[in-house]
């Protein structure tokens, strides 16, 4: 297990980037480094590991050979668990083992970002490794919301994304009809107003 290969996978602003260890029909194992560091940090653990399995390292964003996120982006806990999301599906895994390193000592949410990804998505969870990290806890009475409103943030985000076309060009006037379709309280007068300035023209309309 002593070479990788280097993955990218696509994202809006980028890319994420990976190293990959074994057979790739072997058991998934998604790997997560911890705070400030990237996919080198198992380049001494894996070659220990269990041969069969196949090991995806990945730098989360802004970290190690991932792009960063635009100029003005936070880095909030729930982007990196998105992150986890976005790598999985592009790698096609269904369900996996998930390795994750403590993003601890100087961010409390950020230790938590393997075991909040296996609580929002525990049926693609069937193992989780924690390598000086903790698990992760809610009060009783908060799990369900939270759950629900964590995921489904996710879930649309990510839909959303794999719905991107093409702007359709349209007509002034096919385009301000649309405008109203969509806005009931718009008057004609105010739709032409605002698609002066939210409207692009180009060469199709």
């Amino acid at each position: 297990l002593g070479m990788f290969s280097e993955l990218k996978f696509p994202v809006p602003w980028g890319h994420v980037a990976a190293k990959a260890w074994g057979p790739s029909e072997g058991h998934p194992v998604l790997c997560l480094h911890g705070w400030l560091d990237n996919a080198n940090t198992f380049d001494k653990l894996i070659p220990l590991l269990p041969r069969g399995c196949y090991y995806v390292a990945m730098d989360f964003s802004g970290h190690g050979l991932s792009s960063h996120r635009p100029a003005g982006c936070l880095y909030h806990f729930l982007d990196y668990v998105t992150d986890v999301r976005r790598v999985a599906a592009a790698l096609q895994w269904r369900r996996f083992t998930l390795m994750g390193h403590s993003m601890g000592k100087f961010s409390f949410s950020y230790c938590f970002i393997s075991p909040q990804f296996s609580f929002l998505y525990p049926e693609m969870v069937d193992k989780l490794i924690l390598l000086e990290s903790l698990g992760f806890l809610l009060a009783p009475e908060d799990t369900e919301t939270w759950l629900k409103s964590k995921r489904r943030v996710i879930d649309r985000l990510l839909s959303l994304e794999a719905k991107q076309q093409t702007p359709k060009a349209r007509s002034p006037e096919a385009a301000l009809q649309r405008l109203l379709e969509a806005n009931s309280h718009l008057t004609a007068e105010g739709g032409a107003i605002l698609l002066q300035r939210g409207a692009t023209e180009t060469p199709a309309g």
